[in-house]
């Protein structure tokens, strides 16, 4: 029975906000009736309020716990008012999230030393030219903020259902990153104990500036022990692990500058990354080589929105795109089972072990990919030979490494995996000649095999054979093979004779029958050259038709 998938949970409507802030608070009926005027704090006006206090006396902090809007009317400051520094350093120093001082009962102007004092501070100070009620204000917002923390618990059972539903199902990492930022609204990353980016969603942002400078930014921003705004950015941050224990970090780019995290994007991060722990416990966790193969994709199919773009996602991962040569590089194979679907680790820790820079990963089924960057003054063919050797190891003789030309640019790198995909299609399984092969290794048979689908190229076979091809059916004969010889042998008639183990007076015989009935001159190097395409063109075929029947 299928596992019932949990219903959406619908964004957050602004006329219901999960969390009240200073700036909620200032636009309500209540407190316009004040005319309120912000004197100090402008840039914290969205600190969250957790309550309102009403308070006369000069040491309030012993009575607050943070995040409380102080009321006030001003009337027990002192007359020195050079004193009222040490008032607000008590309220800065407990997390009160703003003051409002009530003009009329004390003072006609709040004293220039109490903004001083709040802009020395960056705690939001505001003025109300005219009286409210206080009682007004605090019952108005203590029920706002009842009914916002009711809506937060009732988002929280909801949120909890669709993560619960996303591992009873075996969502994937990629799956469980894009519903945080979809739940959120905000950039997403997934990055491993090393600070390199293994998956993130970035709400349609480029990655040029996000992720750029990546793993220094995040270095800045330690894992606290409760969820709460970490370094200078105001990420938040929860640890993701394994069996071996801690693996990495869920990073909202939340942004906020304040003290407050926004509760419902902690308990989406919470939970989300209790989903990607379960993940990782559940199974086999590859999920390096699916951020490689992710990121080769995208960069063989230049998907990414500028060469900054390129850049900044790959190193991101780990690759030093600036100052280094990079190689495209492709392996086919034809095997299924688990020893072709690992390649792509086993070249990964041998080129890590060795201290090559690479993203390894699966290109398409039967093709693994492998970008180098290597020092502008390293040779880069060791390392090609290296994982040629590695994947005849592992694969047999059947697989085919070939190398695309060297770029100093991620821009330059599509169309070196272009060049190094027509390099291994062009080679046939089974050449053991050669570690790896690079464009300039297509000759002619190679080029042909390329080629081999197009139907002008088989026509033209056809007609220049054809006549050759009826006699031997007709007859068992062995023309073909005749010919066949003599073209590889470059006419020379002797050396053909002896490879088809003929005498070279028979040799000789079947020579003028093959000119008679194709009506040509095998003298004429133009004849003998256009006789020697068709036949490998038939070959081709030959091949291929043989490996199609095989086992």
């Amino acid at each position: 029975m299928p596992w019932k998938k949990a219903p959406p949970i619908p964004p957050k409507q602004p006329s219901a906000p999960h969390s009240l802030t200073i700036r909620d608070v200032l636009r309500l009926p209540v407190l316009v009736e004040g005319l309120p005027r912000v004197l100090a704090g402008e840039s914290r006006l969205d600190r969250t309020v957790r309550w309102v206090h009403v308070t006369e006396l000069l040491n309030p902090a012993d009575f607050l716990e943070g995040g409380e809007m102080v009321l006030t009317t001003g009337m027990p400051y002192p007359e020195d008012t050079s004193r009222l520094r040490g008032y607000v350093d008590q309220l800065a120093d407990v997390g009160a999230a703003g003051l409002i001082v009530e003009l009329g009962h004390r003072y006609r102007k709040v004293p220039d030393e109490l903004t001083a004092a709040c802009r020395a501070r960056d705690l939001p100070l505001i003025e109300l030219a005219r009286g409210v009620r206080f009682i007004d204000v605090t019952q108005t917002v203590h029920a706002l903020i009842l009914d916002a923390q009711g809506e937060l618990l009732r988002r929280g059972r909801r949120i909890q259902d669709v993560f619960t539903g996303l591992t009873l199902r075996g969502a994937t990492p990629e799956e469980l990153v894009r519903t945080t930022a979809e739940l959120t609204g905000v950039p997403v990353v997934l990055e491993d104990l090393t600070h390199r980016v293994m998956m993130c969603d970035l709400r349609g942002r480029p990655y040029e500036p996000v992720v750029s400078a990546w793993s220094r930014r995040s270095r800045a921003a330690p894992t606290p022990q409760q969820v709460e705004p970490s370094g200078p950015e105001g990420w938040l941050v929860a640890p993701v692990e394994d069996h071996n224990g801690p693996w990495g970090r869920l990073i909202l780019l939340d942004g906020r500058q304040e003290p407050d995290a926004d509760p419902e994007h902690v308990l989406v991060l919470e939970r989300a990354a209790v989903a990607l722990t379960m993940a990782r416990l559940a199974g086999s966790a590859r999920w390096e080589r699916r951020a490689h193969r992710s990121v080769l994709r995208d960069l063989r199919e230049r998907r990414f929105r500028s060469p900054a773009d390129a850049r900044a996602r790959a190193e991101a991962l780990g690759l030093p795109a600036f100052g280094h040569r990079l190689f495209a590089v492709l392996i086919r194979h034809a095997r299924t089972d688990s020893d072709g679907e690992h390649l792509d680790e086993r070249i990964a820790k041998e080129l890590a072990r060795t201290g090559v820079r690479a993203l390894v990963g699966e290109m398409a089924p039967g093709q693994i990919g492998v970008l180098l960057a290597l020092a502008r003054a390293s040779a880069w063919q060791p390392v090609a030979e290296r994982i040629g050797r590695l994947a005849r190891e592992e694969l047999g003789p059947d697989s085919v490494v070939a190398v695309g030309p060297g770029v100093t640019d991620l821009s330059g790198i599509a169309r070196s995996f272009e060049e190094a995909a027509q390099t291994v299609d062009a080679m046939a399984p089974g050449r053991t000649d050669r570690w790896f092969y690079v464009p300039s290794d297509i000759g002619l048979p190679e080029l042909l095999r390329v080629l081999r689908d197009d139907t002008r190229l088989q026509r033209y076979a056809e007609r220049q054979l054809a006549r050759l091809i009826e006699h031997d059916d007709r007859n068992g004969g062995d023309l073909l093979v005749s010919l066949r010889a003599y073209l590889t042998a470059a006419g020379n008639k002797s050396v053909a004779a002896k490879q088809t183990g003929m005498s070279r007076q028979a040799f000789y015989q079947r020579l003028h029958t093959i000119e008679r009935l194709l009506g040509c001159d095998l003298q004429s190097g133009l004849q003998h050259t256009g006789l020697h395409v068709a036949v490998l063109v038939m070959d081709t075929q030959e091949d291929r038709a043989a490996g199609s029947s095989g086992p």
